[in-house]
């Protein structure tokens, strides 16, 4: 029979036989091995020898001894079967230590800023070999995930595809930021004092309204909305030299404080509760299903969730 034919019918059960067959030097162990029964891998042996044109094993007294093909082949066998089991094993684990991967992220510039020190510190901890790229988010809801151009995204998740998996991180509320000397920071918040101050609101899309307008209209008041800028941090840079008034995402009551804070406090502003009720922020992240089992994808997500959820004990 040709190389070329023997090939085509040596399947990957074949393989896996003709390795325990040539460890074992047996029937019966070797079917023990491969928990089948004398009987079946008889057969098989009988099948492999069609196959390669060779006993294999041949009767020696009480043992069965391998010809010189069947020893040739050990090795070979052995290596195939080592293929395969690295092959078929599940995908879940990686030694972080050995990825050389660069992640794409995509996220808001406020939480492109928490994200970014928690993850390259534990990167040079645990994979020093992967890098971070960190894009902005898309004005509009678009099919990055699904289209490979991302790993992941983060940030407020509400324009995903059907497929896309979603897990929440955290939920946070809204605070008012102001810099210390200005005139909201004496005294207690009202809604007439927060409503009379200027603001700056923050939109991807330019739009001047949003929940706080919408709080402040059911107590029959409204606010002046002096600049619009796409960017949390231009809008906290903003406050911090002027006297307007920026949103920022803080940690609930009683909850560890959220990196999304990290820049406001860096930068010096005072955090007011803002005394009209507002929803609440959740920061999820999303990936596309096919980087579920995959290993290095796994470690990125463990690792978004350790910087992003301390909130929940992560």
């Amino acid at each position: 029979m040709p190389v070329s034919s023997a090939r085509a019918h040596l399947d990957a059960n074949l393989a896996v036989a003709l390795d325990a067959l040539l460890t074992e030097q047996s029937v019966t162990r070797a079917a023990a091995r491969l928990h089948t029964s004398p009987a079946a891998m008889s057969r098989t042996l009988a099948r492999l020898r069609r196959v390669l044109q060779d006993p294999l094993l041949v009767r020696a007294g009480q043992a069965m001894v391998p010809t010189p093909r069947a020893e040739a082949l050990r090795a070979e066998a052995a290596a195939v079967v080592r293929s395969l089991d690295a092959l078929l094993a599940p995908g879940g684990g990686v030694d972080p230590a050995t990825l050389r991967r660069t992640f794409t992220v995509q996220a808001s510039d406020l939480v492109g800023a928490a994200l970014a020190p928690g993850l390259l510190e534990l990167a040079r901890r645990q994979a020093p070999g992967v890098s971070l790229r960190i894009l902005a988010e898309e004005g509009e809801g678009g099919p990055a995930l699904r289209e490979g151009r991302i790993d992941l995204e983060v940030g407020a998740i509400d324009h995903v595809d059907p497929e896309t998996r979603v897990e929440e991180l955290v939920t946070l509320r809204m605070a008012a930021g102001v810099r210390p000397g200005h005139p909201l920071a004496g005294g207690a918040l009202t809604p007439d004092r927060l409503a009379a101050a200027e603001h700056v609101a923050v939109s991807r899309r330019g739009r001047f309204s949003g929940p706080l307008d919408t709080a402040l209209a059911e107590v029959g008041l409204g606010r002046r909305v002096g600049a619009v800028l796409p960017g949390h941090l231009a809008a906290m840079a903003l406050a911090a030299a002027t006297d307007v008034v920026c949103l920022v995402p803080i940690a609930l009551p009683g909850e560890p404080p959220s990196p999304l804070s990290d820049t406001a406090h860096a930068m010096g502003l005072r955090l007011l509760d803002i005394p009209v009720p507002l929803p609440h922020l959740t920061i999820a992240m999303a990936w596309h299903p096919r980087h579920t089992a995959d290993g290095a994808h796994r470690w990125l997500r463990a690792s978004v969730r350790r910087v992003l959820g301390a909130a929940r004990g992560t």
